[in-house]
């Protein structure tokens, strides 16, 4: 474990903080390890809706991996591949989390910090965070799956551009491209009000869409048995009794968590 990252739950509401202010949040290979655990410590728990990625300090997100570190261990092979498997063990965490997540950015996300952000399902930003997608600065290649992400958000065009340049971009441009999908001068109130919009949910409807996004993102065109059968589920289910009977009595549902 390590002391540059905690998870701090308040009811629904799970934030993963990071918090090595002197490094801008780079993250080393202990960060690397323990993010994984975290995360599925937050999933665990029944109480929780959403999983917030989060700077414990304001002007800052996350300026990758401690580039320091990675120079001076990366002639050990043995440590390159703990360090490869625990940027994938991060990003892969994040990524297929069951829960919707999302990236609170104010200030810069570049290289493995972009990556976490774009493996949130949600990105808000302030006007002062920037993103870079930056190994093209360090003669380095970024994985396929933080390169699949992406392209998925920006389209291969603008993800060419990212990784060519390893320019980095301000918020609007990011939002202009589809990388950023809320740019807000309060960011706290914008992350506030974002939660409060997931938790008066259904939590059925957002675990079964999420599940439904994977699918396609693996490569899913059209229903199948499986997929067909949760939109059978859902009709029989006690989420949508409770929303339709809401719907016609023309009040806001209370659903079950």
């Amino acid at each position: 474990m390590t002391s540059h990252l905690r998870l701090d739950i308040n009811g629904p509401v799970a934030r993963l903080v990071l918090d090595r202010p002197a490094r801008r949040n780079a993250m080393n290979l202990a960060m690397w390890e323990a993010l994984p655990g975290l995360v599925d410590q937050a999933m665990a728990d029944p109480a929780v809706r959403l999983l917030q990625v989060e700077s414990a300090h304001a002007g800052m997100f996350c300026a990758g991996a401690d580039i320091e570190e990675f120079v001076a261990a990366s002639a050990d092979p043995a440590w390159r591949a703990r360090h490869q498997a625990a940027i994938r063990g991060t990003q892969l965490a994040l990524a297929r989390a069951p829960k919707p997540s999302v990236a609170i950015v104010d200030g810069d996300a570049a290289g493995g910090g972009c990556g976490i952000a774009m493996a949130c399902d949600v990105r808000l930003a302030s006007p002062r965070a920037r993103f870079g997608v930056t190994p093209a600065k360090l003669g380095l290649v970024y994985p396929l799956h933080d390169t699949r992400l992406l392209t998925d958000l920006v389209g291969v065009a603008q993800a060419r551009r990212l990784l060519f340049t390893a320019m980095m971009i301000d918020a609007a441009e990011a939002a202009q491209i589809g990388l950023v999908q809320v740019v807000a001068d309060d960011l706290v109130a914008e992350a506030a009000d974002f939660a409060a919009q997931i938790v008066a949910q259904s939590a059925h409807s957002q675990l079964a869409s999420k599940a439904m996004v994977q699918r396609i993102i693996e490569g899913a065109y059209d229903d199948d048995a499986a997929s067909a059968a949760v939109f059978d589920a859902a009709l029989a289910g006690p989420a949508f009794a409770e929303g339709s009977a809401a719907f016609l009595q023309k009040r806001k549902p209370v659903f079950d968590r």
